[in-house]
């Protein structure tokens, strides 16, 4: 097995983030990345554990550095078809600062948010 080109750390117990993940997963250049959902407790590497990876999206790349945060999202979206763009964009520098501020801003608001899409969503609409 070759190793992937990233490996993606989601929480698959929270809807917003199955449904985000889902989204990414359906394009075709997904199939070269490695999808890990946390939720179920399993042992992730060297430097992250589960707990962390439950309170901020993580990526760690075929040379083993992990990124968090905006700066996960900005590695991710740089392998992708389409997101480059935002990726490259994000990846930069003042940028990636307001990117990671907004994502610092999102996570309090999330367990809120979270239990709105799961009024919203029925379980199966959400399925990554």
């Amino acid at each position: 097995m070759t190793t992937p080109e990233l490996t993606i750390y989601f929480d698959g117990s929270c809807p917003l983030c199955r449904r985000e993940i889902a989204l990414y997963r359906r394009l075709p250049a997904a199939a070269r990345l490695q999808w890990v959902d946390v939720s179920a407790g399993q042992s992730l590497g060297e430097g992250l554990s589960c707990e962390e990876a439950l309170r901020r999206v993580h990526v760690r790349d075929a040379h083993g550095r992990l990124w968090s945060g905006g700066a996960a999202f900005a590695r991710l979206w740089r392998a992708l078809p389409g997101w480059r763009w935002p990726g490259w964009l994000f990846a930069l520098a003042p940028m990636s600062w307001l990117l990671e501020g907004t994502y610092r801003a999102f996570l309090p608001l999330r367990p809120r948010l979270q239990q709105l899409a799961r009024r919203w969503w029925p379980e199966g609409e959400v399925s990554a």
